[in-house]
C-alpha cells in the first residue's frame, strides 16, 4: 500500500493473478473431481444394462410359462366340458367333439412346452454372454472426452440353476378322451333307451285314450257306460302313465261283470253268456292283481296281465284249470255243462269240473250246450282282433308296457353307469388340474440374484487446455475403478396391464384365430392367458363362466352335475393368477448380490478389478471369468413355435441376439 492508504499497481496485478489462478484452479479441480467420480455412474449404468438382459429373459420366460399353464388349463377344462356334454343323452357326439378339441389343445401344449424347455435352456446358455455384451457395450458407449472405460457386468449365479422339469410332464388328455368315449357310449345307450321308453309310452297312451275313433277309454264309456269321473281323459302322454289303463280296466270289468246276465234264446246263446260271465270274472281278478309303480331309482314295476283271446291261450290260464263249470251224473258218466239249468243235465248234480278235466276225459261234453275250450276261447277272440273291441286296445297297452318297463330298466342302468363314470371323471379331472397347480418351472437363470458391474478407467484424460494453459499447469486424471450391482424388481405400474395382453394382441394380428375353433376353446385360452396376471380376473371365475355356458347341459342332468363339480374343483384347487408384472433392473448393494452367490465381498471385487484387461475385448475378460458363448448361432433364436389350437397357424417365438454377434465382432459401439 502507498503512503496514502491505496493499493499499488503491483499489488492489484498480483491480487488479480492470484484470484484468477484460484478460480481456474478450482474449476480444474471440479472438472477432475467430476470426471473421477463419473466412473461410479458408469458402473451403475453398466450394472443396470447387464441386468436388462436378465429382465428380457425374465419376460420371455414369464410369457412361455403363462402360455404353457393357460393352454394346459384350457385343454383340461375343455376336456372336462366334453365330459359334461357327453353325459347328456343325445349330445354324445358333440361331447366327443369338444373333448377332442381339448385334447388337441393339450397336444399343442405338450409340443410347445417341450420346445419352450429346450429354447429357454438354450437362451439361458447365452444369457451370461448377453449380459457381458450388453453391459460391455454400455461401458464403451460412455467413453468420451479422453476418458476410456472398460468393464462389464457379471451375472450371479454365473450358471443356470433353473428346473424345467414341469415343462416336460407330457400331460395329455388321453384319460379324459377315453372317458368321454365311454361316457358317450353309455349316454347313447341312455338316449336310445329314453327314446324307446318315450315311444312305448306314446303307444300305450294312444291305445288308452289317444286314438280315434276307438280307444280303451272310448270303449269303456260305450260298452260299460263308465262316466267321465271313472273314465278320465288325458290330453298327452306326458301327463299319463300305464297306471291309468290298469285302473280303467278294473272299473270296466267290474261294470261288465255286474251287468252280465245269464240270458239267451237258445242253448248256444246261453253258453255264450256263461262264457262271457266267466271271462269277465277272470279278467277282473287278473287286473285287480295287476300293479304299476315308478321307483326312485328310475325303474318301473308293472304287471298288466295279458288276457287270452283264443283256445290255445285259454289253456295257459285259470280259465282252463279252475273248476268253474257244473257237472251232472248221466247214464254214460259225468257230463260238463255251461250253466246249471242246461237241458242236457238230466241226472243229479255232482260238483264242478274244469275245461282241463274235459279235455283229459275226466268228464264228457254236453251235446246240448256243447261247452268246451273252443267256446271259452271265442269270448275275447273277436273283441281282441278287431279295432272296436276293448280287449284289442288292452292288448296294445299290455304290449306297450312290456316295452316301456324294459326301456326304463335300460335307461336306469345306463344313467347309473353315466353317473359312476362322471364321478370318476371328476376325480380324474381334479388330479389332472392339480398337477397343473403344483408343477411349475423353477426359474433361476444367470443373473437371477443380480449382476455385479466392474468398470475401470485408465490414466488417459488430460485437463482441458482452456483451464490450464494460462494460470494452472496441466494434469492427467488418475486411473480409477468402481463397482455397482443391479437386481430385478417388479414394476408396479404393470400390475393391470402386463406383457401378456400385448402378447396375445400380437397373436391376434397374425390372422383370424377363432375361425374353425370348436366351441370357443381358443377364446377360453385367450381369456385365461390375458387374465393370467390380472388382478381383477381369477382363473376359477373364467373357467366357471365357460362351463356355465355349455350348450345343452340343463339343470338336473348328470352333465349339469358334472359341470358344477368341475367348476368347484378348479375353484377349490386355488389356481390363481401369478404375478405377471414386468421386472425392471434397479441398483442394489453389491454385497447383497455377492452374499447370495456365497462370495466374500472385498476379495471378490478386488479379483474382478485386477482381472480387467488393459487391452483386448471385454469378451476375453468374460472368458477368463468362465463366461462362454456358443461360437455358432444365428441372429435370432427360436425359443418355440406356438401352434394355435384349432387352426393351421404356427407362430415362431424368436429372440433377437444379433447384437451379441455384432459386439463380438467389434461392430457395436
Amino acid at each position: 500500500m502507498d503512503d496514502e492508504g491505496g493499493y499499488t499497481t503491483v499489488a492489484v496485478a498480483v491480487a488479480l493473478l492470484v484470484s484468477l489462478s484460484l478460480v481456474f484452479g478450482s474449476v480444474a479441480a471440479q472438472w477432475v473431481g467430476a470426471r473421477s467420480a463419473e466412473v461410479q455412474r458408469v458402473a451403475d449404468a453398466v450394472a443396470l444394462s447387464g441386468e436388462n438382459a436378465v429382465a428380457a429373459y425374465s419376460t420371455v420366460a414369464q410369457v412361455l410359462d403363462a402360455c404353457v399353464l393357460s393352454m394346459g388349463l384350457a385343454g383340461f377344462v375343455t376336456c372336462g366340458a366334453g365330459l359334461a356334454v357327453s353325459c347328456v343323452p343325445g349330445l354324445a357326439a358333440r361331447g366327443a367333439q369338444i373333448t377332442k378339441a381339448g385334447a388337441r389343445v393339450l397336444d399343442a401344449r405338450r409340443d410347445f412346452s417341450r420346445q419352450a424347455n429346450e429354447g429357454l435352456q438354450r437362451l439361458e446358455g447365452l444369457l451370461p454372454a448377453l449380459v457381458v455384451a450388453n453391459s460391455g457395450s454400455c461401458a464403451r458407449a460412455n467413453s468420451r472426452e479422453g476418458l476410456d472405460y472398460v468393464g462389464c457386468a457379471v451375472p450371479f449365479p454365473l450358471e443356470s440353476q433353473s428346473d424345467f422339469g414341469a415343462l416336460e410332464d407330457g400331460a395329455d388328455g388321453n384319460a379324459l378322451t377315453d372317458l368321454a368315449d365311454r361316457l358317450g357310449e353309455e349316454s347313447s345307450k341312455a338316449q336310445e333307451a329314453k327314446e324307446r321308453a318315450r315311444e312305448a309310452l306314446e303307444r300305450g297312451w294312444m291305445a288308452d285314450c289317444g286314438s280315434s275313433p276307438y280307444c280303451l277309454r272310448e270303449r269303456a264309456a260305450h260298452l260299460a257306460g263308465l262316466a267321465d269321473a271313472q273314465n278320465p281323459d288325458y290330453a298327452s302322454p306326458e301327463e299319463w302313465t300305464f297306471g291309468v289303463p290298469l285302473l280303467r280296466a278294473r272299473r270296466y270289468y267290474a261294470a261288465r261283470l255286474g251287468a252280465a246276465a245269464l240270458e239267451g234264446r237258445n242253448s248256444e246263446e246261453l253258453t255264450d253268456a256263461a262264457c262271457r260271465r266267466a271271462f269277465y270274472s277272470f279278467a277282473l281278478d287278473e287286473v285287480r292283481r295287476g300293479e304299476y309303480a315308478e321307483l326312485d331309482d328310475g325303474t318301473v314295476v308293472a304287471d298288466l296281465p295279458a288276457l287270452p283271446c283264443n283256445a290255445e291261450q285259454t289253456r295257459a290260464g285259470r280259465l282252463y284249470t279252475d273248476a268253474l263249470w257244473p257237472v251232472s251224473r248221466e247214464e254214460g258218466g259225468r257230463v260238463l255243462h255251461s250253466w246249471n239249468g242246461c237241458p242236457g243235465a238230466l241226472g243229479s248234480v255232482e260238483g264242478a269240473a274244469s275245461l282241463r278235466d274235459l279235455e283229459q276225459g275226466a268228464v264228457s261234453r254236453c251235446e246240448v250246450c256243447r261247452m268246451d275250450v273252443s267256446q271259452m276261447g271265442k269270448v275275447a277272440a273277436a273283441s281282441t282282433s278287431i279295432e272296436n273291441g276293448f280287449e284289442h286296445h288292452w292288448r296294445l297297452v299290455v304290449e306297450a308296457v312290456g316295452d316301456y318297463v324294459a326301456a326304463r330298466a335300460d335307461l336306469a342302468e345306463a344313467e347309473r353307469s353315466v353317473r359312476e363314470l362322471a364321478d370318476g371323471g371328476a376325480q380324474t379331472f381334479a388330479e389332472a388340474v392339480r398337477q397343473l397347480s403344483v408343477r411349475r418351472p423353477s426359474l433361476c437363470p444367470p443373473g437371477a440374484w443380480g449382476c455385479v458391474a466392474v468398470v475401470a478407467r485408465g490414466e488417459s484424460a488430460v485437463t482441458p487446455s482452456e483451464l490450464t494453459s494460462a494460470f494452472v499447469s496441466s494434469g492427467r486424471i488418475p486411473a480409477g475403478a468402481a463397482v455397482s450391482a443391479a437386481a430385478l424388481a417388479p414394476d408396479g405400474a404393470t400390475a393391470d396391464s402386463n406383457v401378456l395382453s400385448s402378447f396375445f394382441d400380437g397373436l391376434a394380428d397374425s390372422g383370424s384365430l377363432v375361425v374353425g375353433v370348436a366351441d370357443g376353446v381358443l377364446g377360453l385360452w385367450g381369456r385365461l392367458l390375458v387374465g393370467y396376471g390380472s388382478l381383477a380376473t381369477s382363473v376359477s371365475s373364467t373357467v366357471g363362466d365357460f362351463l356355465g355356458n355349455l350348450d345343452g347341459v340343463f339343470g338336473g342332468t348328470v352333465g349339469s352335475w358334472l359341470a358344477d363339480r368341475l367348476g368347484e374343483t378348479v375353484s377349490l384347487l386355488g389356481i390363481q393368477p401369478a404375478d405377471m408384472r414386468l421386472r425392471k433392473p434397479v441398483t442394489v448393494n453389491s454385497q447383497d448380490v455377492l452374499d447370495k452367490g456365497g462370495l466374500e465381498g472385498t476379495g471378490t471385487v478386488r479379483t474382478l478389478v485386477e482381472a480387467l484387461p488393459e487391452s483386448g475385448s471385454v469378451m476375453d475378460y468374460a472368458r477368463t471369468l468362465g463366461i462362454w458363448a456358443a461360437d455358432e448361432y444365428g441372429p435370432t433364436i427360436t425359443v418355440a413355435n406356438l401352434e394355435i389350437p384349432g387352426t393351421d397357424i404356427s407362430i415362431p417365438l424368436t429372440v433377437d441376439v444379433s447384437r451379441l454377434g455384432d459386439y463380438l465382432r467389434g461392430e457395436t459401439q
